[in-house]
């Protein structure tokens, strides 16, 4: 088997492992069948000559295991087997056996037949394709069976196997082989492709190195195209039958088979899309409703044209894109009136498999024309015959599972592949004189190039200079070799690329013919080979190299990888690397004024298209044409080649007309040109280009479609002449400036270049230059290096810009990437720089100066809109500071490094650069001259990625204006309005886009309209322009500022923080604020929200920076009338905003002036620290002075420890500096002999970090804990360390020599461990402390209000309890063994399961916990050494308190509050001697699933109790019969996939509303309940019912505003709210409401319409629903009667948005209720709703133990005084009805 590929084999449902290789391998074709309802005919061909008898029992045995995997039967799998060796005997055909029974006894019973010689060609051809997969021996082929040959080979065969093996693929057999080492090589000439063939070394061999593994279900979609036509009127019936037939054998639903019915006569018309519906239900509804359409004439290719461009698209739910088949049945009753080759032409490309079906009436030719493939075209006499081809219709739809996919098709590459381009390159050294010859021998025999080399290289002849074998083998022959002391193999390397592996040598990489280079090196070259070799690499050239112990490491570097010669041939298939691709259209202006300038446009569009890479993979071109009307010559998909786009483009002829309607040509393009069915591959990522001639102004409106372009991630070029509107192009371009104009299009050959390199990458590159005075010398080096390097760029404000930073102790920016905009400019000042000097080299400073201050968008960086960042580094030394977090960070951030460094600093320059072939080694930095070279050709061919046009990174944004009214800006306020006006009119304001609020203060804040009023820019510009002053005064910037933070940027006013939009606040503020700005201010950045702020000469600058997101953000200007002077400056730096800066999960770089954190000192107080105490304090001290502390910033904690912790004060005890010090300088040593680290750690972690204690985790504020021990702990540390840095918390220590160790496990990295001999000797060690605190890279991320984790395999803690007390001495041998069968079920693994094990009598004992093994041997390990422990007497209630304090805890390894389910499974041999019951409770309200084992000793009842549901419990006779209920237990834990598990402190509250709460935050528990009464005429006699119930249910509840609140509504054919959830506050009045309400009556029941008006119109803040604020919602439907309108879609929105649903149904609607109701459980059905008391307890008993997992949209809630109290810790809450329990999770 060939080793590093993966492939697919075909094997029933099964997919074949080669196991010693892990490769799994599955054979399949275009309709190989891989799933058990699907039918194969499968013959098997065994080799039964002499040579195979050894193995001929592993061959029957492996045929037995292969075919036990099948579905055989008569209409499923059948199977043949044939023996051969001179001649071939069918052992069983076919249609010999109809049962798998008799298929398996068969194999059974088969004898090695012997015989020699084999004769493999004779047994493909008379007993394969002539007697055994023909009809009459049961062969299936003609009703579009798959026919199958499985060949199992272990000679050579005697005679020729090419031909039969031919005929057998031609006549579509999928050929599948296994072969020896003796007939390897033959059978991978046999099967359809060489994946498909397996290697073993003996067929002895073949049963062991197979196993099968289940592989998936394939998806369709399928879409039936109906002849609607007069012709078909009394058909339609029996075609309509047929389809309805089809649909219900398909799979229809959610992830699997799709459905589209499409009719057509003159036009088409889609009853349906593929998304349209969801259940296999609503599609049967719709096609049984299906009425016949009518009209002539019959226009069968306009409807193939309509389902290829509507249909089979992904906004019509297609998935083509994902590889799902794509299925057409076409039923047509005549014959087309229009032509359909060229739109079935077009379907078979984008790989859609037509079906045809016609009648008498047809024509039989035209069928096969459309279908996918002749045979799929199936005629009939009549439409009411469909039933007699339905089976062979769907059975070929059926073994349909691997689409064949035009875009992406796989090609099967021989080893004699067709055509290469390979290049020798010799090594003509004196060194290699002797083994020239050699090398000479070696290279005969291919036809290439041969380049010689020593100092320099030699081409003795290119690729194109020969075209015969003989004449290269004669060329070569004549070599002589050259000589030379000098090797530059990189040189020569270089040479190769640029010179022979070219277009004009013969290179045809162009043409996609693979380009190979073959190395033959005799010594080390004297110049570097990276640069060069990776340059090759890059452009997608193969390198093979045979090296010498001379040069053998230089190879192996230059190679692609390691390569066997053996394997040569097989590797020159390879594909080249991937080129970018390009989807370019061209737009030509062809109306009347362009008539005389089209030659010149046609001319210049073939010019560029030369210039383009126009191949299948590559670019793609589409021209259209348009004056009037726009005219598609052909689409990006039409041709594959470059001769066939320059062919039609040069044969172009001029359209003319009048007038011209560019806009409409525009939207015409973006909705016809760059589609997907088009051959747009813009959801592939693939840039998409328009470049735009337009000859005049357009007559019509371009501005909405051309927006529709840039919103799809267009970039549009606009050229126009004199006669066009330069206004126009430049708003319809992607920017004003990829606007061009010429006189005359005959000048656009002067601007070709032009655009051309605008097509081409830009990019902006920062210089970072060492000014240290170690670099003086080599300094004007430097600079004549950066000039060299900038006279290479395109300098332009839209191309290529530059920045040049030069660095020493501190950073200093000699101009940014913005300061100028042309190549002259930057020349001249880099010209001028003066080396700067300086002792300390901070190279780490700087790398993190240039991230945060020069590639920025203020700044000029253009990251956010796609531009490539480059740096590249000058170095001469070592850098005096870190430089692995900064590099670290840019290289995530996506900057791309290049350095060179000098003798002193290559390896710190290497450790730096984004690749270490992008750096380069110097002895001096004034000898960059010579790696200037080498420089450019790293740089030229780097593959930059840059996708800026995704619509996907087209940011939407959340803009808030907030706009001073106060008296002082009384006369500014117009210009002010302007300002915005302005700036909305350049957003791109709609539904889904951007949105916008605006907000005025003075005094008070007022909002004119929030970021969701309106939906559309028109609407927020009639607003705008109609705003009208404020006044008032003082100004209160500081409420203003809290106000957009607590009302506008919120979930309910419209923002979309929550989903990664971008939050944008504009100040405009003409004075200085009255109250304080810093508090809201931060709060504002810490939500995430970029504040810009505008302010006049009244302002206070400062007070500005202060505000503003960065202090570059605000902007100044004298007076607001000059606003329009820093508009565009303000709107650039908005615009590039298109990825958010995320609040939720922000990865900070910690400098000491890290703007906020929360710092915990935990000091050993212990005995032995006595002497060293007071250096522990200065150094607490020493580390204090360096923070900002406030509570808005740095907060600190101290805490002592010696057998316990001590807090000395808390995160929020103190919020100054000078009492936090005096604190510190007050504590004195407390002293103790124990010393518990990992207790302390704990408490630290449990007590310290927390909300209460003023740790602000949640609010993202990173959190550390710095350590400082003295001893080595008397506990255990490792649980406790692991849980606080699993919470996120940063642990840095210091040790003394005896804890220096411990100290190393407990930190985060060991490198931000410290050692001292002594706590004495802190002081030693503060400023290396202080460093590594620096440049932390703080990864912060602050609780989400809600988590959309991916689906994973389900993980689960199991924690086994077993009985150990006398009674069971006997039995544990079983139990241990019961434990060890169920571990090796289990995926014990680091990330999946964890095991833990506690035996108990009188005491319990944990043998290990769960997170004391990381693997399942460890654990096997421990439980076979297990002893029986004994003792009595059983207390099995201690054990269960036991498990539930100190196993499933956190820092026993329980991951609980992650979510991962609890399983408790419990092992007990007789009655427990203590009470059982509280601790049971109390690890069912943990959420842990309790299973209780007992025997005959046990007590049943007491199991029942005790397990988490009674049918939990299992008893055995005695515990030697466990294997018996094992598999039970087993099923059961594995079918735990949801854990019934609180993820964060658990609050038990009982009717009684008594309340625990185990955290800081307190909320009441409530929750908002609505029912939903059924209040048609059938309900009328059970209406009484109805409202006991609801009266029953209510008084149940603790109505209060603030607490639980109830709603009810009735309905028939239109719901009517009787109150509202705000209605009322007490219970009283909402049982005095539902006494009162009268039964409405109606026929029609809409139970749809009435769920979607409860969650628009009653689940609503503005009703009274609290879903924003955490509450959860509950709906409780009471239903007599079936609905008759839809249910699905509303239902499913409701439980989309949380709501959970419970239903009580007659025996009218108790279906229909099963499928609205959250979970089929919470349904109840009776005869009558008269009946409903009976099923009132059990209604309780179903609301009882629902977890509600509520996801409040705001994660935090800031009310007025008189509000409740929301706190930011999410917790749950466990609300107990009777015995309810709802958890909910608050904010």
């Amino acid at each position: 088997m060939m080793k590093g590929y993966r492939h697919m084999i075909l094997s029933g449902s099964y997919v074949l492992i080669c196991v010693p290789c892990v490769h799994a391998l599955s054979f399949k074709s275009n309709f190989a069948v891989q799933r058990k309802e699907q039918k194969r005919d499968i013959a098997f061909l065994v080799d039964g000559s002499d040579n195979a008898r050894e193995g001929f029992q592993a061959l029957r045995d492996f045929l037995y295991n292969f075919i036990a995997n099948l579905t055989v039967g008569i209409n499923d799998d059948r199977i043949a087997v044939i023996q051969y060796s001179n001649e071939a005997v069918t052992n069983f055909y076919l249609n010999s056996f109809s049962r798998k029974e008799d298929v398996l006894y068969a194999v059974k019973g088969l004898i090695h037949k012997g015989g020699r010689p084999l004769n493999t060609g004779s047994a493909l051809r008379y007993y394969v394709r002539d007697n055994v997969l023909t009809s009459s021996a049961g062969g299936r082929h003609q009703r579009g069976v798959p026919q199958v040959l499985v060949l199992l080979s272990g000679s050579r065969s005697s005679d020729n196997v090419d031909a039969p093996a031919s005929a057998l693929k031609k006549s579509g057999v999928l050929i599948f082989g296994v072969g020896t080492r003796n007939s390897s090589r033959e059978v991978q000439k046999i099967v359809s492709n060489p994946i498909f063939a397996q290697s073993i070394p003996e067929l002895s061999e073949l049963l062991h190195r197979i196993v099968p593994t289940p592989e998936k279900v394939p998806e369709r979609d399928v879409v039936f195209l109906l002849d609607g036509s007069d012709g078909t009127r009394n058909s339609f019936p029996a075609m309509r039958a047929f389809v309805e037939k089809m649909v219900e054998r398909l799979r229809v639903s959610e992830g699997k088979d799709r459905v589209s019915v499409v009719q057509f006569s003159r036009d088409p018309e889609a009853h349906f899309y593929l998304n349209t519906y969801a259940t296999k239900e609503d599609v049967l509804s719709t096609v049984r409703s299906l009425r016949h359409k009518g009209g002539r004439p019959l226009n069968t290719g306009a409807a193939l044209q309509y389902v290829r461009d509507n249909v089979f698209t992904d906004s019509s739910g297609s998935r083509r894109l994902e590889g799902v088949s794509q299925i057409l049945i076409l039923l047509s009753g005549g014959r087309s009136f229009d032509p359909v080759d060229t739109p079935a032409s077009a379907l078979k490309d984008l790989g859609v498999l037509t079906f045809a079906i016609g009648s008498r009436a047809s024509d039989s030719t035209e069928l096969q024309r459309i279908s996918y493939e002749p045979n799929y075209a199936v005629s009939v006499s009549d439409f009411n015959e469909l039933p007699n081809v339905q089976e062979q219709i769907l059975t070929s739809v059926e073994a349909i599972s691997v689409p064949i996919s035009p875009t992406s098709p796989t090609t099967i590459v021989e080893y004699d592949m067709p055509r290469k381009d390979v290049v020798f390159l010799l090594d003509g050294s004196d060194g290699t004189r002797k083994g020239f010859p050699a090398m000479l021998e070696f290279v005969a025999g291919t036809r290439v190039s041969v380049v010689q080399y020593s100092r320099d290289p030699e081409v003795h002849f290119y690729l194109n200079t020969f075209s015969t074998k003989e004449e290269v083998l004669d060329s070569v022959k004549g070599i002589r070799h050259r000589g030379g002391r000098l090797l530059n193999t990189g040189s020569a390397l270089q040479y190769v690329r640029d010179n022979v592996l070219t277009a004009s040598a013969g290179g045809r990489h162009q043409r996609g013919v693979p380009q190979v280079l073959v190395l033959l090196s005799g010594s080390r070259s004297s110049d570097n080979v990276d640069a060069p070799a990776s340059a090759l690499k890059k452009s997608g050239v193969l390198i093979f190299g045979v090296g010498t112990r001379n040069s053998s490491r230089e190879v192996q570097k230059i190679v692609n990888s390691k390569v066997d010669m053996t394997l040569f041939s097989l590797l020159l298939s390879l594909a080249p690397e991937k080129v970018p691709e390009r989807d370019v259209v061209f737009l030509l202006d062809g109306s009347d004024g362009t008539r005389n300038s089209f030659p010149a446009m046609r001319a210049f569009v073939e010019k560029m298209v030369e210039r383009l890479r126009v191949s299948e993979g590559k670019d793609r071109v589409s021209v259209v044409q348009f004056s009037r009307d726009p005219e598609a010559h052909f689409y990006l998909n039409t041709y594959a080649t470059k001769e066939d786009v320059l062919s039609t483009v040069r044969s172009l002829r001029h359209k003319g007309g009048r007038p011209l309607n560019t806009g409409a040509a525009l939207q015409y393009v973006r909705d016809n040109v760059f589609t997907d069915s088009s051959g747009s591959r813009r959801l592939e990522g693939v840039s998409q280009i328009l470049i735009l001639l337009s000859g005049g102004r357009s007559f019509d409106h371009v501005d909405t479609p051309a927006s529709a372009l840039k919103d799809l991630g267009v970039l549009t070029f606009a050229i126009g002449s004199r006669a066009s509107d330069s206004t126009e192009l430049q708003r319809i371009s992607y920017e004003p400036n990829y606007a061009v104009s010429v006189s005359d299009f005959n000048e656009l050959p002067n601007v070709q270049e032009q655009i051309l390199t605008s097509v081409e990458a830009i990019s902006d590159v920062v210089f970072l230059l060492d000014g240290s005075d170690d670099t003086r010398k080599g300094f004007p080096a430097m600079l004549e290096f950066v000039q060299k390097v900038i006279e290479k760029f395109d300098i332009d404000e839209s191309r290529d810009r530059v920045s040049v930073v030069q660095y020493s102790r501190d950073p200093e920016v000699h101009f940014y990437l913005n300061t100028f905009s042309t190549k002259e400019e930057v020349l001249d000042s880099v010209k001028g720089i003066r080396h700067r000097g300086g002792r300390l080299l901070n190279t780490g400073s700087a790398l993190q100066y240039v991230r945060d201050n020069v590639l920025t968008a203020s700044a000029g960086g253009r990251h956010q809109r796609g531009v490539p960042q480059v740096l590249v580094l000058l170095s001469g030394s070592r850098s005096s500071d870190n430089v692995d977090a900064p590099a670290s960070a840019l290289k995530k951030s996506g900057v791309l490094i290049f350095g060179v460094g000098t003798r002193n600093s290559s390896r710190e320059v290497q450790k730096i650069v984004s690749n270490p072939i992008f750096a380069q080694s110097i002895p001096e930095l004034s000898e960059l001259a010579s790696v200037q070279q080498q420089f450019f050709s790293s740089l030229s061919h780097l593959p930059f990625e840059v996708k800026p046009m995704k619509p996907s990174v087209i940011g939407k944004r959340d803009v808030v204006f907030l706009l001073d009214g106060s008296d002082g800006t009384r006369n500014s306020f117009p210009a002010m309005r302007a300002f915005v006006e302005k700036m909305v009119e350049r957003l791109r304001v709609s539904e889904g886009k951007d949105r916008v609020s605006v907000v005025q203060f003075s005094r008070d804040p007022e909002a004119h309209f929030y970021l969701n009023t309106y939906a559309t820019k028109e609407d927020v510009l009639s607003t705008v322009r109609s705003l009208r002053h404020k006044g008032g005064r003082p100004l209160n910037t500081g409420a203003a500022l809290q106000y957009v933070r607590d009302n506008v940027f919120t979930d309910s006013s419209g923002s979309r923080r929550l989903e990664g939009v971008s939050q944008i606040l504009i100040l405009l503020s003409g004075g200085r604020s009255f109250d304080h700005v810093d508090t809201p201010a931060s709060a504002l950045k810490d939500l995430g929200v970029l504040t810009f702020a505008i302010g006049s000469r009244a302002s206070d600058s400062t007070e500005l920076q202060r505000i503003s997101y960065e202090p570059n953000y605000a902007v100044s200007v004298s007076d607001f009338n000059e606003l329009p002077n820093v508009q565009e400056q303000i709107l650039t730096s908005v615009e590039a905003i298109s990825v958010p800066i995320s609040p939720t999960s922000p990865t900070t770089i910690v400098e000491y002036d890290m703007p906020r954190k929360d710092v915990v000192f935990l000091l050993d107080g212990s005995d032995g620290t006595r002497k060293g105490f007071p250096a522990m304090l200065e150094f607490v001290q020493k580390v204090i002075e360096k923070f900002d502390i406030d509570e808005s910033r740095d907060r600190v904690s101290v805490v002592q420890y010696s057998r316990d912790p001590e807090v000395h004060f808390y995160l929020n005890t103190f919020s100054t500096k000078e009492e936090v010090l005096d604190s510190v300088k007050g504590i004195r040593h407390r002293g103790g002999r124990l010393l518990n680290t990992g207790s302390a750690l704990q408490y630290v972690r449990d007590n310290v970090l927390t909300a209460s204690a003023g740790g602000r985790h949640q609010r993202g504020v990173p959190q550390v804990l710095v350590l400082l021990s003295g001893s080595r702990s008397s506990d255990n540390v490792d649980a406790p360390a692991s849980a606080l840095k699993k919470s996120g918390v940063l642990i840095f220590g210091v040790g003394t020599r005896n804890s220096s160790r411990e100290v190393q496990k407990i930190v985060s990295n060991p490198i931000f461990a410290q050692s001292i001999p002594e706590l004495s000797e802190l002081a030693s060690v503060q400023q290396q402390f202080f460093s590594s605190l620096s440049h932390l890279p703080f990864e912060v991320t602050p609780m989400k209000p809600s988590v959309i984790a991916p689906e994973k395999v389900p993980e689960r803690d199991v924690v086994f309890l077993l009985d150990g007390s006398d009674g069971t001495r006997n039995s544990f041998p079983a139990m241990r063994a019961f434990v060890e069968k169920m571990v090796e079920r289990l995926r014990v693994s680091e990330g999946k399961d964890r095991v833990s094990v506690v035996q108990f009598s009188r005491d319990p004992e944990a043998h290990f916990y769960l997170n004391t093994y990381a693997t399942k041997e460890d654990v096997l390990s421990t439980v076979r050494s297990l002893r029986h422990k004994g003792g009595r007497p059983l207390n099995t209630g201690a054990a269960l308190q036991y498990v539930r304090d100190n196993v499933f805890t956190d820092s026993s390894g329980s991951r609980r509050l992650e979510g991962v389910s609890q399983i408790l499974i419990l092992l007990s041999g007789g009655r427990s001697f203590d009470p059982v019951d509280t601790p049971a409770s109390a690890l069912k309200d943990l959420g842990v699933l309790t299973f209780a084992i007992g025997s005959r000793a046990s007590d049943s009842t007491e199991l029942q109790r005790i397990s988490y549901e009674p049918n939990y419990a299992v008893s055995v006779s005695d515990f030697n019969e466990l294997p018996n209920v094992q598999e039970q237990i087993l099923t059961s834990v594995e079918a735990i996939s949801v854990p019934i598990s609180p993820t964060s402190p658990t609050t038990i509250v009982k009717f009684s509303v008594v309340m625990t709460i185990e955290t800081d935050a307190f909320y009441q528990n409530v929750f908002d309940v609505v029912f939903l009464l059924d209040g048609s005429d059938g309900t009328r006699k059970g209406f009484p019912a109805m409202l006991e119930f609801v009266q029953k249910v209510i008084e149940k509840f603790d109505i209060d505003e603030s607490r639980d609140r109830v709603s009810v509504v009735q309905y028939s054919r239109d719901p009517e709210v009787h109150f509202y959830l705000n209605t009322f506050s007490t219970k009283e009045e909402v049982l005095d409401s539902v006494k009162g309400i009268r039964h409405r009556g109606g026929r029609l029941l809409n139970t749809g319409s009435a769920l979607q008006y409860v969650r628009d119109n009653v689940l609503t803040a503005s009703a009274g629903g609290r879903h924003q604020r955490g509450v959860p919602q509950v709906l409780v439907l009471l239903s007599g009667s079936r609905s008759s309108d839809n249910v699905d879609a509303p239902a499913s929105a409701l439980k989309k948005s949380g709501v959970l649903i419970f239903g009580v149904g007659t025996r009218n609607s108790s279906r229909e209720v099963q499928k609205i109701v959250s979970n089929p459980i919470f349904a109840q059905s009776i005869p009558e709703l008269s009946e409903l008391a009976s099923v009132q307890q059990q209604f309780f008993s179903s609301l009882s133990h629902v977890p509600f997992e509520v996801t409040p949209m705001k994660p935090s809630v800031i009310g007025k005084a008189d509000s409740h109290k929301y706190f930011t810790n999410a917790h749950k809450i466990i609300v107990e009805i009777g015995q309810l329990n709802v958890s909910m999770l608050s904010c």
